[in-house]
């Protein structure tokens, strides 16, 4: 206990951002479970394990990601598989017609399935589960880890933010009339035909997803390794809670569960000091100041279409702004006035009060650091959620978002010109920044009062809606529905059956009277 005051009292002195939560019981200790992820998904992970790791808690993480964090109690395994090696992959690829990305999951995922459990240190801790006080699952694409789950108290993060198949799964079903899909961002309020679209997508993508093209091949090699588990499905509803990567100002506000909490931006951070070197070449631009270019930590720059690459070298000729190009590779051609690197500090980038805009392919970690740092925004979206990211950038005026397909150097430096120079774009999102940042308080604190209460509650059933362990049947009341409709029939059938006996009985009455 007196090795866990003292990890909260260093944070507090060094600035940490939870000083105002009460110090643990004790340490706890914690799994973390994202063997299927990219860089972004360990991004939201990072900072709630670093302020658990802070408070003295114990911190084991599974990633297919080289480690990363320097903390004491911060303990990463990398699995080392390499079916979905985002280094190999190429991302403008899944722009090419519908469907790949999915036969894409039902490649990787099965085969993930059956080879992470094969792998000694995997299996080590797959055996000592129980040890751990809580274990902490990315949601997205880790189906096959609810294993660990079984009988575990376990919570979820949702990296993308609102999902509505999960938020399904916690009895909480949102409605298709006003809460876009996450692939998609129709406009509000909806018209019929996109209430009919975006229902269609509520009932469709669940289904191939959940039932039929993805997780029953996982269940398969799952069941075969553990015959007696039951179906990942149903360990799944026993979640006690999920942080869900998203926040109010920056999205469609939705009606949410106690177990449903918005830790948004948790990631994001105050500006640190540039480099010198890289903080004077931002000054030196002057008043027309710096754009911005990165496509994140998936979609490298050199697997970018050579015809766009050449595109965006003569739009960055034309520009009176310098440009910082976040490149991983040699690029030849470019103009003096932009700054080529593999890596950069992104959110000290753009805290930088001489940077215009940023040029983003969508992504939604970036989209919330650049909302974050009051930067104004152009997207070009590749794939996932990022075009849905994109509109919403558009829609809500704080930027423009352009299509690979139809770029030019025209469009480039058109909609740059008119970010630069208008300033409703900075004005939007400033608003757009203030009410994100005005929280009673951090999205890091949030996120490790409710992880701690889940573990302090010994799962916190409180939490849990009734509506998770219904069936859809049931939910829907279609069971109710088809009873009231059936005695409905009963009572009209017996209407019938008296009304035909009182006129029979009339007619037969009148018929002998006329006789006699």
């Amino acid at each position: 206990m007196k090795a866990v005051t003292l990890c909260v009292l260093g944070a507090v002195l060094a600035g940490g951002v939870l000083g105002d939560l009460k110090p643990p019981e004790r340490s706890y200790k914690i799994l973390m479970l994202l063997p299927m992820s990219s860089k972004s998904h360990r991004n939201v992970f990072m900072p709630l394990a670093e302020a658990l790791a802070n408070r003295g808690h114990k911190i084991v993480m599974v990633s297919g990601l080289p480690p990363a964090s320097k903390h004491p109690n911060i303990l990463e395994i990398n699995h080392e598989m390499q079916h979905m090696n985002e280094s190999t992959k190429n991302m403008f690829d899944l722009r090419k017609g519908s469907g790949r990305d999915l036969s894409m999951f039902t490649t990787f995922l099965p085969a993930m399935a059956r080879d992470m459990y094969k792998v000694p240190a995997v299996r080590e801790l797959y055996e000592k589960r129980k040890d751990f006080d809580l274990i902490v699952i990315n949601h997205m694409f880790n189906e096959f880890a609810y294993p660990f789950a079984h009988e575990v108290l376990f919570i979820t993060v949702a990296t993308p933010g609102i999902d509505f198949r999960q938020s399904a799964v916690l009895g909480n079903v949102l409605n298709p009339s006003y809460v876009p899909n996450m692939m998609l961002n129709f406009p509000s309020p909806m018209s019929l035909s996109y209430r009919v679209r975006n229902t269609l997508m509520h009932i469709w993508m669940p289904f191939l997803w959940r039932n039929w093209a993805v997780v029953p091949l996982i269940q398969k090699e799952i069941s075969a390794q553990f015959p007696d588990l039951p179906p990942l499905l149903e360990i799944e509803r026993n979640q006690s809670l999920t942080l869900m990567n998203t926040h109010f100002s920056i999205t469609t506000p939705v009606p949410l569960l106690p177990s449903q909490v918005e830790v948004g931006a948790m990631h994001c951070r105050p500006a640190k000091p540039l480099p010198q070197e890289l903080e004077a070449w931002i000054a030196g631009a002057g008043s027309a100041g710096v754009i911005y270019f990165s496509l994140g930590s998936v979609a490298r720059g050199e697997t970018m279409p050579p015809q766009y690459r050449q595109v965006f070298v003569e739009a960055f000729r034309r520009l009176p702004q310098r440009v910082l190009w976040k490149y991983e590779g040699e690029l030849e051609g470019v103009s003096d006035n932009v700054r080529i690197s593999s890596w950069l500090p992104q959110q000290d980038v753009l805290a930088h009060h001489n940077v215009k805009v940023f040029i983003s392919h969508g992504g939604l970690l970036s989209l919330q650091e650049s909302v974050y740092h009051n930067t104004p925004l152009l997207v070009l979206p590749i794939f996932g959620d990022q075009p849905k990211n994109a509109m919403f950038v558009e829609n809500s005026g704080l930027g423009h978002m352009l299509v690979w397909e139809e770029l030019t150097a025209d469009s480039i430096v058109d909609a740059l010109t008119d970010i630069v120079s208008s300033p409703r774009y900075k004005d939007n999102v400033a608003a757009m920044s203030a009410s994100l940042r005005d929280q009673l308080t951090t999205p890091q604190e949030l996120a490790v009062f409710w992880t701690e209460y889940v573990i302090r509650h010994r799962g916190a059933p409180q939490l849990r809606c009734p509506a998770a362990q219904l069936s859809w049947v049931e939910f829907l009341m279609l069971d109710v529905v088809g009873l009231l409709l059936l005695v409905l029939l009963l009572l009209l059938f017996l209407f019938r059956r008296l009304l035909l006996a009182v006129s029979a009985a009339l007619l037969g009455g009148g018929g002998k009277k006329k006789r006699d």
